[in-house]
């Protein structure tokens, strides 16, 4: 099924619920899950050690070190499977990467908070390529406060096998998210390739997504 567009105002965002077969994404989920050096690292919030709400990995080409909400990471050698992904992805989104961030949401209980991926070194207009695999997950949206927009919030399922495209002025205009479910839900695994310039803002550079 080919992209199509959610109609954002003041966004650039298209999803092919069905980017990978079923087949596909649940032999890639089973071996991600398995061979995918996670972390769960912790954020310092009011002087108090917090465990992110998730599991975390970076990999990219040696020069895509990253720094979102404080923490560094060097990245990891690409993996064959990640390598071959990156190839798919790129040629569907039309442009380079050169990294990519994986979050293993164990349950409804793990979650991600709200957020733009509007940092420097993403430059001024990012393309995030963000593919889901495993559980159904709600992904949120909503106008960036004070941002003079009053569009209501969208909600989107993601399934597994989807891709979501978020490009031109997406990040400079919403904040995404994906909240705790309350629901039994089983395991979900999202891969957001992305372009980091190389040393474009120094060493602190903040990001998530």
């Amino acid at each position: 099924m080919p992209f199509h567009s959610l109609g954002l105002p003041g966004a650039d965002v298209l999803f092919d619920p069905s980017f990978l077969s079923a087949a596909e994404a649940d032999a890639f989920l089973a071996q991600l899950t398995a061979e995918v050096a996670w972390e769960q690292r912790s954020l310092r919030l009011f002087g108090r050690e917090h465990p992110q709400p998730r599991l975390t990995a970076w990999y990219g080409d040696p020069a895509a070190r990253y720094t979102y909400s404080g923490l560094a990471w060097e990245p990891r050698p690409w993996t064959p499977v990640l390598r071959h992904l990156r190839q798919r992805l790129a040629a569907a989104a039309t442009t380079a990467f050169n990294s990519v961030l994986l979050n293993y949401y164990r349950d409804g209980r793990d979650s991600m908070g709200w957020h733009s991926d509007d940092e420097p070194e993403l430059g001024p207009a990012p393309t995030i390529a963000s593919l889901s695999l495993g559980a159904t997950r709600r992904f949120r949206l909503r106008p960036r406060p004070g941002g003079g927009q009053n569009h209501a919030p969208f909600g989107l399922d993601l399934p597994s096998g989807s891709l979501l495209l978020m490009r031109g002025p997406t990040q400079q205009h919403w904040q995404h998210a994906l909240p705790k479910s309350a629901r039994p839900i089983g395991p979900r695994l999202n891969l957001t390739f992305r372009w980091v310039e190389p040393g474009a803002n120094g060493p602190e550079l903040y990001s998530a997504s």
